[in-house]
């Protein structure tokens, strides 16, 4: 199956709840009024889509009601789709100029981080790319073994020490090998969790402080891993990340198993972090960089 008839499969529920939401609306309206932007405000916030980002939809189709680019119901779907298509931002690929480049993976607990890694990580050797795995997640129960398995499953090589260890000790390993295998690109895992956020932001600053130090010149992108299916919670998840490091870049899994699918428009209208990578299943290669037009149109059309 092509990865896009994948999407539309995996929005399928997203869509139910948007698309057909939508399309009752509008055959309720015979104009294009205040009224019907009411109950379209009301179909796109319980889409998760949050009360910012649904507020700029309805004011841009309000703008359009007023100077004549919307006058029937029919026409509001496509101009939904320009709108959001708009808003979701243009296509940005990983930044891996240099050899190693760097793939810092962050996210908590539960959200899909290793076998995002590992999907990630085939992906890159499928572009024939040498990959190396740091299992800097050294504090979660069978973090390292989990691991283990995708890496091993993609075909990459992955450095470890024993469960307990110092992340920063892992990386710095890691580092040390990628510089004599010449690695193209090293990615990193991380804890998803500590006693406290404190603690964990101070982990993932003194890995980062490790890497500045091994491979001061290695282009570096910095993943956040992010659940689809808790919708305006994984925003919030997104605020707390940014506040404490430099994301470059968003992966949203489990879009297949959400009708929350709308809070791609609220994290990217909300934060400005591009979204690089979409997951929607558990196979490896159910995992594809981010395409915009792919994606409103698998959501709309």
């Amino acid at each position: 199956m092509k990865f896009f008839d994948k999407l539309k499969s995996g929005l399928s529920k997203t869509k139910s709840a948007v698309v057909g939401k939508i399309d009752g609306v509008l055959r309720s309206f015979v104009r294009v009024d205040e009224e019907l932007l009411d109950e379209l405000e009301e179909v796109l916030y319980l889409s998760d889509m949050g009360a910012e980002t649904t507020e700029k939809v309805i004011d841009e189709l309000r703008e359009r009601i007023k100077d004549g680019r919307l006058k029937e119901p029919s026409d509001v779907r496509a101009a939904l789709k320009e709108i959001l298509r708009s808003m979701v931002g243009d296509a940005e690929e990983l930044r891996l100029s240099t050899s190693p480049s760097v793939i810092l993976v962050i996210g908590v607990n539960g959200v899909g981080k290793t076998t995002t890694i590992g999907k990630i990580s085939a992906k890159l050797k499928a572009d024939g790319k040498k990959v190396i795995v740091a299992a800097a997640d050294t504090f979660r129960a069978a973090a390292i073994e989990q691991l283990s398995v995708w890496t091993e499953r993609a075909g990459v090589e992955l450095i470890r020490q024993s469960e307990g260890s110092d992340p920063a000790a892992v990386v710095f390993d890691a580092c040390a090998a990628a510089k004599k295998r010449s690695a193209d690109v090293l990615i990193v895992d991380t804890a998803g969790r500590l006693h406290n956020k404190k603690n964990l932001m101070d982990e993932l600053a003194k890995i980062s402080r490790v890497l500045s130090r091994e491979l001061p010149d290695a282009d570096r992108e910095t993943l956040l891993v992010l659940d689809s299916t808790t919708g305006q919670n994984a925003v919030n998840q997104a605020r707390e990340f940014k506040n404490a490091a430099d994301i470059t870049g968003l992966v949203l899994t489990k879009l297949d198993g959400t009708a929350k699918g709308g809070a791609v428009f609220s994290i990217k209208g909300t934060l400005d972090i591009p979204v690089k990578f979409i997951g929607v299943g558990e196979q490896i290669d159910d995992m594809q960089p981010f395409d915009p037009d792919m994606f409103v149109s698998a959501l709309l059309d």
